[in-house]
């Protein structure tokens, strides 16, 4: 028994420490400044993370102080936590495997299509209902205006590699046919009939193109980009996570199946 328990109380500590690149991730996650402006986006992996690092605590000490009950507990929240982070990896996985970006010639960027981001996320982050406040924040951050001060010739801006929402909000699309002026200023008469961002862009700061479907592709470009690189951590964690579940349930089980055989012996069973 003592043996299973202390195999047991090993094995809660390296979920302990899975838990911290969770929590790491989801707080690069929200650090990001695009996902300021959508909140809900911004936590769950923080609160997934912390929830493991308490389930694997209760299991700790249901180990080290031979507490079977608090051992239940532990195994059947890890089970239920270790599934929902299932369904989080696969659902990032799916949704952000579509890529809208596509190369503009001689530019150090990419530009991007909204039709060319999954559904998923279109629905749920670029959608009318949701855009009004998206945007909004957007035009009160640093993100565009931030590029005046860096760039100063256009060589330098055509050069530049630009994060997607840099690409698809601060500027107008490049097949607009606009001349450079300034990162966030263009002039001439748009080309209205390649592509209707062309009338939207102004070159008003608080509008620009962020009512472009640009911008929102950029969004998503941004968001794709992110949960990409937060998917190699998860998937890393996850087999971790899994291989010292299923050592802890058998460890668990041994140590049931001692116990009954002592019960056993002494005449109790």
């Amino acid at each position: 028994m003592a043996v299973s328990n202390n195999l047991t109380a090993l094995l809660n500590f390296v979920a302990l420490m899975c838990s911290i690149p969770i929590i790491s991730a989801g707080i690069w996650l929200a650090s990001k400044p695009d996902n300021d402006c959508i909140r809900w986006l911004r936590w769950p992996l923080v609160f997934i993370g912390i929830a493991f690092l308490l389930v694997t605590l209760t299991g700790f000490v249901g180990a080290y102080w031979k507490k079977e009950g608090l051992l239940g507990v532990y195994l059947v929240c890890m089970f239920i936590l270790i599934v929902l982070l299932l369904v989080v990896l696969v659902l990032a996985f799916v949704v952000t495997r579509p890529n809208g970006a596509y190369a503009s010639p001689g530019m150090g960027f990419h530009e991007y299509r909204l039709e060319g981001f999954s559904s998923w996320l279109r629905d749920h982050v670029t959608s009318s209902d949701n855009w009004g406040g998206i945007r909004a924040c957007l035009a009160d951050s640093q993100t565009c205006p931030k590029l005046n001060q860096k760039f100063i010739s256009a060589a330098d801006f055509f050069a530049a590699h630009l994060s997607p929402v840099q690409s698809g909000c601060c500027k107008p699309p490049m097949i607009c046919g606009l001349q450079y002026s300034s990162p966030t200023t263009w002039v001439g008469p748009p080309n209205a009939a390649v592509d209707p961002d062309c009338v939207i862009w102004n070159n008003d700061p608080s509008q620009l193109c962020y009512n472009c479907n640009s911008c929102k592709a950029g969004l998503l470009g941004n968001l794709r980009h992110e949960w990409r690189k937060v998917n190699v951590v998860l998937i890393v964690t996850v087999v971790v996570l899994i291989w010292v579940y299923l050592i802890a349930c058998s460890a668990y089980k041994n140590a049931q199946t001692e116990e009954l055989f002592r019960k056993y012996k002494q005449g109790w069973a």
